[in-house]
């Protein structure tokens, strides 16, 4: 079976529109992966995942009307592959939460405080009032500086409309020491993934409001007593809600499924999504995939029309370069969390390669494996980790999901980051591999966390705020977890 890269054959129109979820559909998955593999540049959401569907198997994606019409008439022509608009999941996306307006925190005369501190007949209101806005994560950060003392800084570069990036430092008696902070948070990488930034400013919200009032905190059935909130906060919380502010502010006024930055360097005259880096594929972690990948991988793309467009060089964009600054400024972080959307799982290292314990030759610093990288279950290569750290993370990961899948009761898989898919350039393998190449620097345990459900980056009113729920517990039992295993190196 030979499958044509179609979306080479697409004319330039087909890239400047809004899209829509669709699936791909065939009898066998081998050739769904085929497809995957030769047409890389299609936007698959966070990463093409292929999965059995009534005797066949599906796989979705994100296509404009012009693309979707483009493969309707060949696909028939050359595979036994067929492709469907997925009218239901956009219907509800026609329901989804609505964003917030105005400025419900006031300036930051009021602080936001998140649902593990009410009772279940006060969600309705998060319901009502929606996602933050951008103006509002700010508003919400001075809100809690002015009612906590809760310490807040501007990262240094700023993005490409002029926007500055802020963060938080949450700690349990709010008298700040660079090196006592062990727990980093990030979101909102990826413009469209709607409540990320809401997820973290709740949860942070929910432990200063329970530490000031000497309260616990529930989420559905999950309930943690006052010390164990003074025990996360006592861990040192750095974190960053809004890491691409320019993307955010693009996608919540035009409903467009935007995931990159807005950083045009690189765009490409009348095709609207050549515009922006795609920011979780710029980190300096093999980021050349083209050298370090096996030829038939895709872990990224050097199109500037993808939605996986790696930019011109590592941290070449200014929201990455703030996310690694954060670690110069707190040393001793040792647990990272970048939070994302939709995929129901939480991922740990590696992203390029099955893991293996045994040859600590094959890591990913060294060039004699360069263009053998990322093809799965094979025997040339696999990607080194200590089996301590391996054990650790997967316990980490696992506790985690096991606390969201209690709130909630929808699944949270704890997998390894390569999954399907390999990655280049992503944050959290970046952040665990630069102990490995410089052992002065703290060893990461670095995670993605993607909650929600696949391709619905727009949530509904309610799945909104079951997303603070089950983010809210992940995020607590993920701090307990660190404790236990251990915040110093």
């Amino acid at each position: 079976m030979k499958v044509s890269p179609f979306l080479g054959l697409l004319p330039t129109a087909a890239l400047a529109q809004q899209l829509s979820s669709v699936a791909f559909f065939a009898k066998e998955k081998a050739e769904l992966l085929e497809f995957v593999s030769l047409n890389n540049d299609i936007d698959y959401g966070c990463h093409p995942v292929v999965m059995p569907a009534e005797g066949e198997h599906k796989l979705h994606a994100l296509l404009s009307d012009e693309q979707l019409d483009h493969f309707k008439r060949s696909l028939g022509m050359t595979t036994t592959m067929r492709v469907e608009a997925l009218d239901h999941i956009n219907k509800r996306q026609a329901a989804t939460a609505p964003i917030g307006k105005g400025d419900r925190f006031k300036g930051g005369k009021v602080a936001p405080r998140g649902l593990g501190s009410r009772q279940p007949d006060e969600y309705a209101s998060f319901e009502t009032a929606g996602i933050l806005n951008v103006d509002e994560v700010y508003t919400a950060m001075k809100g809690l500086e002015k009612e906590y003392g809760m310490q807040l800084f501007e990262a240094p570069y700023k993005t490409y409309e002029g926007n500055t990036v802020i963060g938080g430092v949450a700690n349990k008696a709010q008298k700040i020491r660079n090196d006592k902070q062990y727990i980093y948070f990030t979101s909102g990488i990826h413009a469209r993934e709607r409540g990320g930034p809401d997820n973290l400013i709740y949860f942070i919200s929910d432990l200063l409001w329970a530490n000031k009032h000497r309260k616990g905190l529930t989420y559905g059935s999950k309930t943690y007593t006052n010390s164990q909130v003074k025990t996360a906060l006592g861990s040192g919380i750095t974190f960053i809600p809004l890491t691409n502010p320019d993307g955010v502010k693009f996608d919540q006024a035009n409903s467009n499924l935007w995931r990159k930055n807005r950083n045009p360097e690189s765009a490409i005259p009348g095709q609207n999504l050549s515009i922006g880096v795609d920011l979780n594929r710029n980190f300096d972690f093999l980021w050349n995939y083209t050298q370090h990948f096996d030829p038939s991988v895709s872990p990224a793309s050097n199109n500037p029309t993808s939605q996986a467009f790696y930019g011109t060089a590592p941290f070449s964009e200014p929201e990455t370069s703030n996310m690694a600054w954060v670690y110069d400024i707190f040393p001793n972080i040792k647990y990272f969390i970048d939070v994302h959307s939709a995929a129901g799982t939480l991922l740990y290292s590696w992203g390029d390669d099955i893991n293996q314990s045994e040859d600590p030759e094959q890591n990913l610093f060294n060039p004699e494996y360069d263009g053998v990288r990322g093809v799965i279950n094979d025997t040339l290569y696999r990607e080194y980790i200590e089996a301590q750290d391996w054990e650790n993370i997967a316990m980490q990961a696992n506790l985690t999901t096991a606390a969201m899948e209690a709130v909630g009761g929808r699944e949270y898989v704890p997998q390894q980051a390569v999954g399907l898919y390999p990655t280049s350039g992503a944050s959290d393998d970046w952040a665990s591999s630069r102990w490995h190449g410089d052992r002065s620097l703290n060893k990461v345990y670095g995670y993605t966390l993607e909650f929600g459900y696949p391709t619905n980056f727009y949530p509904t009113a309610e799945e909104y705020v079951a997303n603070i729920l089950d983010t809210n517990a992940g995020f607590m039992e993920f701090i307990l977890a660190a404790n236990e295993i251990g915040l110093k190196n």
